[in-house]
């Protein structure tokens, strides 16, 4: 019989970093829910280089719960990379990758596991409301139509890392050795057969979020550089563009030439001088995107490993 009927294994993993006082409180409710489920469970918490007492907090989980396995990675190296560590050791039939803080409810794991059942590959959970502030929001609603617009990838507005994968949508996902690492693209690429399910985000168990200003911006440019070529064909059009209007100039030079009117060269200095600094800054920016794009080459060839791992306990 298939494992999604019978004997199911389901791997819960969670990245944490400077959760100290939130990972046993949300825990308890993640054990609330699996006792209750007739499978097996395992969850991986991945400490993404903690500076707090998380470390200490997941080893004391792991001695009062069997099911509980810590991978401790050597420093920081972000959250795709925490992720990626987890969905590497998950050895289960089903696998939810999910965050530490509580606000991602585990209510929802039930309706995941019987979505799976049903025959979804990948039950990807979609925020129906955005917290944080009205600038998060703005931003994360412009950044969605942007990578959707520029992508041949479409990714659903509202999901992020709340996600359950089958085996072999996990096994796809690991076969796919990218350095930049934008989760939510590379599933979507994948193509497997999903299906959205729509919850409320709650609050923040304790804490504040993880993710600063800086990292977003991280986030954002690994998913545009990585689905997408079309910052370099805005570069080509641009530049298209400034050799129409360099060729308009030189016809619009030359027409005094043949008049005989030197005098009136004069007074098109200035536009000629704000052409030429357009153009230049335009040639800079053209310049930057190859840049971003033979640097993202450059990383990516010396096949470094995402992540190190420095201890494993259960």
């Amino acid at each position: 019989m298939s494992p999604r009927k019978s004997k199911l294994r389901v791997d819960l993993v969670i990245p944490v970093y400077n959760e100290e006082g939130v990972v046993e409180q949300t825990y308890e409710e993640i054990r609330k829910v699996i006792d209750a489920l007739p499978y097996k469970f395992t969850i991986y918490y991945v400490d993404d280089g903690s500076e707090d007492g998380t470390v200490a907090s997941l080893n004391a989980l792991a001695r009062r719960d069997k099911r509980v396995v810590v991978l401790e990675l050597s420093r920081n190296f972000g959250h795709q990379a925490a992720l990626t560590a987890g969905l590497d050791a998950a050895q289960g039939d089903f696998v939810i990758s999910m965050d530490a803080d509580g606000q991602h409810p585990p209510s929802l794991i039930p309706q995941m596991i019987e979505l799976f059942q049903q025959g979804y590959d990948v039950v990807q959970a979609q925020r129906l409301d955005e917290g944080g502030t009205s600038f998060k929001r703005l931003t994360s609603a412009a950044f969605y139509r942007i990578i959707n617009a520029i992508s041949g990838t479409q990714m659903v507005p509202g999901a992020a890392d709340f996600r359950g994968l089958s085996r072999q949508a996990v096994d796809a996902l690991k076969s796919m050795p990218e350095y930049h690492r934008f989760l939510r693209g590379m599933v979507s690429a994948m193509g497997y057969n999903s299906v959205i399910l729509p919850y409320h985000e709650t609050r923040r168990v304790a804490g504040r979020s993880k993710y600063s200003l800086g990292k977003m911006v991280r986030l954002a440019m690994d998913a545009i550089f990585s689905f997408s070529l079309v910052p370099l064909y805005i570069g080509m059009s641009a530049g298209v563009i400034f050799l129409c209007l360099a060729a308009l100039e030189m016809v619009y030079v030359y027409s005094f030439w043949l008049k005989g009117d030197t005098v009136s060269l004069a007074p098109g200095w200035s536009s000629l001088m704000f052409v030429i600094l357009i153009a230049s800054g335009v040639i800079l920016i053209v310049l930057g995107f190859i840049g971003v794009y033979i640097g993202y080459i450059f990383q990516q060839v010396k096949q470094r490993p995402v992540y190190h791992l420095k201890k494993r306990t259960e």
